[in-house]
Formats: C-alpha cells, structure tokens, sequence
C-alpha cells in the first residue's frame, strides 16, 4: 500500500494564544495527501486554507499538531533539511506572483538554481526549456513589469518547477488574474499533475475550479469540514470525513445565515470574504490585505515578518513606531531585516491609514468624508476646484454612509465633470477607490 507524501495530524494555528484577542485560524485539521493527487483545499477567504497551506509548506509554525512530508515531521527537520525542503522538495505558487521587479524573466525563473549553486549555462538551458513549454521564452530578457498578469503566473509556476519539486502548492494562483489567463494556469497546473506526475495542492474559493481535482478538501471557520472524490488515486479503503448529504447540509447553513447590509456592501468589493471574515474582521486577514495594498516586491520571509508585526498592530499590541523598529531590525534578531527607509516610509505609510481609519470611525461622516478627501488627494497628487472637490466630498460621504459600494463610487470618480461625475482618470479613480475600501474594510466591526 502505498504512504502519503504529506500527512497533517491534529494541526492547530493559533495567533495570540491565551489572550482576550485569540484568533483560531486553524483547528485540529487531519489530511492526508498521496503522491500524484491533484487535491483542491476548497471554502470562503479566511476559512484557513491559506493557513493550512503554508503549514504544509513550513512556512506557518504549528501552534500545536505536526505536519509529515515523506515520512519527515517538519518541525524536527534541521535548518539545513528545510533548505533543502524549499528548495526542492515542494515549488510555491502564489496570487501575487513574487517575481523580483529588477532583474529579467529568465534570471526570476533559475533564481531557485542560483541559490543551490548551479552552473550558470545549465540552469539557463533549463530556465529557457520551462519558458518555452509555457509559451513565453520571447519575455525571457524583458523585467517581470512588461509582462501580462497571466505571462508573470506562468513565469512563476515556470519557477516553482526549475528544481523539479515532487509537489507543487499554489495559492489562489489565478486570483488576480482575467478569465483567459486564468483558464491558461488552471490547463497547465492540470498538465504538470497528469504529464509531470506531480502532485498539486491548490487552495481556491472559486467552485468552477473543482472539476480540476482528484480530491477536494472542503473547509469552514477554520475546520475541515469533509471531503469529495473526482478520482481516487489512494490506495483502497481510505475514505472521506463527511458524506455529500453533510456537505450540502454545511452549505445550506451557510447560506442561510443573515448578513447584515454593511457586511453585503462590503462583500462587493472583497468578493473572496465570507460573512464570518467581514463579520469577526479576523485581524490576520486584514494584515494580509492591507500588506497587498501597500507593500512593494520583497522576498517571502520578509513579508512573512513584516506581516506577523502588522497582526500586532492591528491587535493594538504594538505602536507604529515599534513597527518601523521591528522592520528594521534583522532576521537574527528577531525583526524582518528590511531597510531603514523601506521600513520608515511603509510604517508612515500604515500609520497614515490607521488615523484616517479612526476619523471615519470616529467622526461625524461629513467631517470624515472631509478629511478623507484631502488624504486621497494628498497621496495620489489630485488638484481639484472647489466645486468638483465638494461634489468628491459628497460622493465620500455616500460611500462612509454605506449609500453606494465601491462599484458606486468608482462610476462617480470616473464620470465626467459635464455629467456630474468628478472626471478623475480611469487608473486614479480605481485607486483611489481601492483605498477607501480599504478604509472602509478596517473601520468595520461588528
């Protein structure tokens, strides 16, 4: 009979453990994952997915339970093991791609051979063999900002398998992506498990993407609540936690359950959030949001860190000012080893936000829309007159009211002055819009 390759036993993750603001992102979950299944880890944002995932990849610390990989528990695993682990055992996919801005497609994809000391020319000639296979060898001497968002996914699946993984784990991969781009990476993650032999593990919480797997893992609040079966590729007598008839059941309650019209306003925007997220504002989904919207490109642990520190922020342990210190501090000593000025000007900018955020809880929504026009105007360098300023002021207003959505509020940006619009340009007002909702995200609680 054949083993798992990977097997998670009794995995708990648990942020801030003991204190008022515990936060259970993950709880007693048990999987086992044999070699070439295609398994979809399936359920609404913030369910813990993302959080089982990066267990699997030992990139999250377990608070309690142990994950094996080949018959290795992780967390016994020497520094020198893990490397090895990264660097070629498993192959990471991420939704936001990753790719190092400054230097050229090719160089993105061998950087995994770069860091095992690989000869120069070998490690091109496979580079340019993976670039090829996914249709793409023409950007090979272009930086990542010329491609596409389907172009820099196949970049970086390219580069998951540069040192031939056994498995391979993707993250929401096509979640930034437009329907054709996405069809393109789902084909290929489909070619590489039947063609390559490997084994995928993906997290989505697009339903369409089901049919893709061998095994579907369905979660909720942290839990894994059951399991589907496309293909069986286990060895005989090994079955799921739930039958369909429970599934359907877990579904329907969910379904079922009121969200208040805030909470739907909301959901507009962050469509992967489920009423439980919106409703709880789960302060490690808010650190990942707000790291997206802020953050440049930095490597995996630096965000990692930087994102660990942000959680503190957001639960108020620590200030602004212990953040930019922790940014700064290196990885030996315990901080997340940026730059002076990277960390100085990505706390101002973390802390700029948080005050707006606490005018808009706090003040009068006329006040707030105010001051929040003068913020957008400052950081995206809009001149406006008085007139059109005071119609932006209004639209502001609607928008912290929870009169319109962000859909709303960008048809509004984006309109022209003659039609009563603020006639912003398309990529400002899109901006702009992101920013609010951001606001408007951090500013709810329930």
């Amino acid at each position: 009979m054949a083993e798992p390759i990977i097997e998670v036993k009794n995995l708990s993750v648990i942020y801030n453990k003991g204190k008022s603001n515990e936060v259970r992102s993950l709880e007693d979950a048990n999987v086992k994952i044999y070699p070439q299944e295609y398994i979809i880890i399936f359920g609404p944002s913030g369910c813990g997915k993302s959080t089982l995932l990066y267990s699997i990849s030992g990139l999250q610390a377990p608070t309690t339970g142990e994950v094996i990989i080949e018959g290795k528990n992780i967390s016994h695993m020497t520094k020198k093991e893990k490397v090895a682990l990264h660097q070629s055992g498993i192959g990471m996919v991420f939704q936001a791609f990753y790719l190092i801005s400054t230097i050229s497609i090719l160089d993105n994809v061998c950087l995994p051979k770069v860091f095992r000391g690989e000869d120069r020319k070998k490690r091109s000639e496979k580079g340019m063999e993976l670039l090829r296979r996914f249709g793409i060898e023409a950007q090979a001497d272009k930086l990542p900002e010329q491609l596409s968002g389907g172009q820099k996914q196949r970049v970086a699946i390219a580069r998951s398998l540069v040192n031939e993984p056994q498995v391979i784990l993707a993250d929401e991969p096509v979640g930034n992506l437009d329907s054709e781009s996405a069809q393109n990476v789902l084909d290929i993650l489909k070619n590489i498990n039947e063609q390559d032999k490997k084994t995928i593990i993906m997290v989505t919480h697009n339903p369409d993407h089901l049919r893709y797997a061998d095994r579907i893992i369905r979660m909720k609040d942290g839990r894994i609540i059951g399991e589907e079966v496309n293909r069986d590729k286990r060895p005989k007598g090994t079955v799921g936690e739930m039958n369909e008839e429970q599934i359907v059941a877990e579904e329907k309650k969910t379904a079922e359950e009121e969200v208040p019209n805030e909470v739907k306003i909301l959901m507009r925007t962050f469509k992967n959030f489920s009423p439980q997220q919106i409703g709880s504002l789960l302060v490690p989904f808010k650190a990942k949001q707000l790291m997206s919207h802020v953050i440049s490109e930095l490597t995996e642990d630096q965000l990692n860190s930087a994102e660990n520190f942000l959680k503190d922020v957001l639960f108020k342990n620590i200030g602004i000012k212990d953040l930019q210190k922790s940014l700064d501090l290196d990885f030996d000593k315990g901080g997340s080893g940026w730059n002076k000025l990277r960390a100085e000007s990505f706390s101002k900018r973390i802390g700029d936000i948080l005050e707006q955020v606490e005018i808009i809880k706090t003040k009068p929504s006329a006040e707030a829309a105010a001051s929040l026009a003068d913020y957008l105007l400052s950081i995206f360098k809009v001149k406006m007159d008085s007139e059109i300023k005071l119609h932006f002021q209004s639209f502001l207003k609607l928008r912290i009211d929870n009169k319109i959505d962000g859909s709303g509020l960008d048809q509004r940006l984006d309109a022209p002055i003659n039609v009563g619009g603020v006639g912003l340009y398309r990529n400002t007002a899109e901006k702009m819009v992101r920013e609010v909702e951001i606001l408007m995200l951090l500013r709810y609680s329930s």
